[in-house]
């Protein structure tokens, strides 16, 4: 097997080699003045199994291009697989149409990338579990789930704790997470009356004198899980935190979690942190690197990757 990392995620690919004793592939991806982007590979990769790693995240339109012409580079240089490790999966978000005359990126990408030449993809927590189906190649959709279980076990008395879906469509996940740690599970229903007016937060289940985990797969500005936080707190939540999978954290949602009433915002590094999420003070990230490896490893090996969800 060999390692390829691209820029997205270096910290990352380096603590993935770490953990399977496998050092990153020599390789070049840099630019050109006009910004286009240039791969060589600098080692011998003929006959092996190889596994790209890099985050879609911002600038995602740089970081994709990227990975499809990492990969076109290693099919070009006859590589026997190719699997492209996607620990952020961007665009998941645009899975269905939304409106009329509006487009299907997640199915966009999922084409490029396997038209590009890989042979199967790893990710982490898709935003919609269809989005497997888009791809016409095997693909395997790893859950943060075990290793935010671990945390809160060891940060929480779970005989206290209550697990908060922040919407009705992320139900399935929470329940998910409320099942593996024995907890109840409640909603937060949001509701919007008429445009331009403040959401109204509804909250389906007892929440009084409880710890209360927000549970969901993708942060990006922030101010949906602040305000489910006040309004857990308002019907009498003892503290909420939120473990959410990638912290996208775009404009000024640092600031903005900064100064809310979350006790903790906990993300993992599926996405490289910024120097302001690694300086706020309620911000802490867990390491996916193990649970990474360990995937790699087993698809390597050709054994099975779900039985770490059992």
């Amino acid at each position: 097997m060999k390692l390829v990392a691209g820029n997205s995620n270096r910290a990352l690919a380096e603590q993935i080699s770490s953990y399977l004793e496998v050092p990153l592939a020599s390789c070049q991806v840099r630019r050109f003045a006009d910004q286009e982007i240039f791969v060589e590979i600098q080692e011998n990769v003929r006959g092996e199994d190889i596994f790209v790693i890099q985050s879609t995240s911002y600038p995602a339109n740089d970081h994709l291009m990227e990975l499809l012409i990492l990969i076109d580079a290693l099919r070009r240089s006859s590589a026997r697989r190719i699997t492209a490790v996607i620990p952020y999966f961007g665009y998941a978000r645009q899975d269905r149409k939304a409106g009329g005359r509006t487009p299907i990126s997640a199915k966009l990408v999922a084409n490029l990338i396997a038209h590009a030449g890989a042979d199967r993809v790893l990710t982490l927590d898709l935003h919609a579990g269809q989005i497997q189906g888009f791809f016409d190649i095997p693909t395997d959709n790893l859950y943060a789930a075990p290793v935010m279980t671990r945390d809160i076990k060891e940060r929480y008395s779970t005989e206290n704790v209550m697990v908060v879906s922040p919407d009705v469509g992320g139900v399935v996940r929470a329940r998910a997470l409320a099942k593996r740690i024995d907890a109840p599970l409640s909603i937060v229903d949001k509701r919007r009356e008429r445009p331009g007016e403040s959401e109204v937060m509804n909250i389906i289940g007892d929440v009084v004198g409880r710890d209360c985990i927000l549970f969901d797969d993708i942060v990006d500005s922030g101010g949906t899980l602040c305000n489910a936080a006040e309004a857990l707190l308002a019907k009498g939540a003892n503290s909420v935190t939120a473990y959410i999978t990638h912290g996208v954290l775009s404009g000024g949602a640092v600031a903005r979690v900064t100064a809310s009433k979350l006790k903790e915002l906990v993300i993992t590094n599926s996405i490289e942190p910024t120097a302001a999420v690694i300086a706020a003070p309620n911000i802490r990230t867990l390491s996916i690197a193990p649970l990474m490896g360990e995937a790699i490893n087993r698809t390597a090996l050709e054994k099975s990757v779900s039985s770490l969800f059992n």
